[in-house]
């Protein structure tokens, strides 16, 4: 980089965990120039980069702080646990989860490998880490957490920001029908979660049979890949990272039950397909069936239109979405979508009672009733 101004003051930066002398150097170029004999570069905003004085590690093994709760954290975990044990890029590992649920496999590995752990929310902070790592974590950190590493902190992010930024990227993606996905290293800002610069991505492709689960394990293992390379590139790749685009950005809120609910009006077969894939694990199909509600699982994808040859003296449903029928082979239940194709559900379950199968179905309910009334209603 070329510096063109250069201007050198010290002075106490004071917060309510961290007390310690800075030097604060302005440089006019976008990108900031390195020093060599500095102790550590800890923050890089819009040309001010301040250095932390000779208290602060710079060079590896590091001391890091692990924030995850679930199976999508737990790759990158172990991965860190790794290479605490071989010792030449982590030499001291501790681990921030979750009370709120029964099932942590975060707390479960840390507790098995005998981890330094604390318990969420971090009301006494000592601070005594380089950088803090992220990985569906949850919680918005605050400011005060983030300021007391040096490094800062990173986030292990399942989406290519900033597409899908917020609490379920790899629902939203699987849900409309995105064929790439991939994984984003950003730096973790206080007051909103998912804004901050990227210091790293890897794409891959989503097949058109993934569900949630799958690719969420897929994800997991290349963000741990990817946070290994990216621990690795420590500083360097921090100060390297860039603001995410303003184009292009999307948002995957939390889920609730009622997405469930298939809207046979306006949801093509693929689209419910697409939402069966991506609520695998969460929520089954929801329709109702004359004030029934219904759950649909184990879904066909019908590579077929409706056939005008197959249907006599129901010819009245032929453009309605959501008339069910039994097909030919007898282990298909399918319904027509909006864009008069059909989807299958070898699976049946009426609320408050046990799984059946589609023929059960048929013959318990469907053959009840006059053709007329064979639809499922959004």
């Amino acid at each position: 980089c070329r510096v063109r101004e250069e201007f050198i003051r010290n002075f106490t930066c004071q917060s309510k965990c961290v007390y310690s002398w800075y030097v604060v150097v302005l440089i006019a170029s976008y990108k900031p120039l390195f020093f060599e004999e500095a102790n550590f570069l800890k923050i890089k905003w819009k040309g001010l980069v301040t250095i932390a004085d000779s208290h602060i590690i710079r060079k590896p093994p590091w001391r890091v702080l692990f924030f995850g709760t679930d199976n999508f954290s737990l790759p990158s975990l172990k991965m860190l646990y790794r290479e605490v044990k071989i010792g030449r890029l982590i030499k001291r590992l501790g681990v921030v989860t979750s009370l709120k649920s029964t099932k942590n496999p975060v707390r479960d590995f840390a507790d098995l490998h005998e981890l330094s752990m604390f318990d969420w929310p971090l009301y006494i902070f000592s601070g005594d880490f380089d950088i803090g790592f992220v990985a569906s974590f949850g919680h918005l950190i605050p400011e005060r957490i983030i300021g007391s590493f040096p490094l800062g902190m990173l986030n292990v992010h399942a989406s290519l920001l900033p597409r899908w930024r917020g609490a379920a990227p790899i629902i939203y993606a699987i849900l409309n029908g995105d064929t790439e996905t991939g994984v984003t290293i950003m730096q973790v800002e206080p007051h909103k979660f998912d804004i901050g610069n990227i210091v790293a991505q890897e794409s891959c492709p989503i097949n058109l049979t993934d569900t949630g689960p799958e690719l969420k394990a897929h994800l997991a293992e290349i963000g741990a890949n990817l946070l290994f390379k990216t621990l690795e590139k420590l500083p360097s790749c921090v100060l390297d990272s860039v603001p995410q685009p303003a184009s292009g950005i999307t948002y995957a809120p939390r889920v609730k039950p009622s997405l469930a609910h298939v809207d046979w009006e306006n949801m093509s077969s693929i689209q419910v397909f697409n939402l069966y894939r991506a609520l695998v694990g969460l929520y089954p199909l929801s329709t109702t069936w004359h004030g029934m509600h219904i759950k649909l699982l184990e879904p066909v994808l019908l590579d077929k239109t409706l056939d005008i040859s197959e249907r006599t003296s129901n010819s009245w449903l032929l453009s309605s979405p959501g008339c069910v029928e039994l097909d030919r082979s007898g282990r298909i239940l399918r319904v027509l979508c909006a864009d008069n194709k059909w989807i299958g559900f070898q699976v049946v379950r009426i609320q408050g009672r046990k799984p059946m199968s589609a023929q059960d179905f048929h013959n318990g309910f469907i053959s009840k009733r006059s053709a007329t009334e064979w639809i499922f209603r959004g």
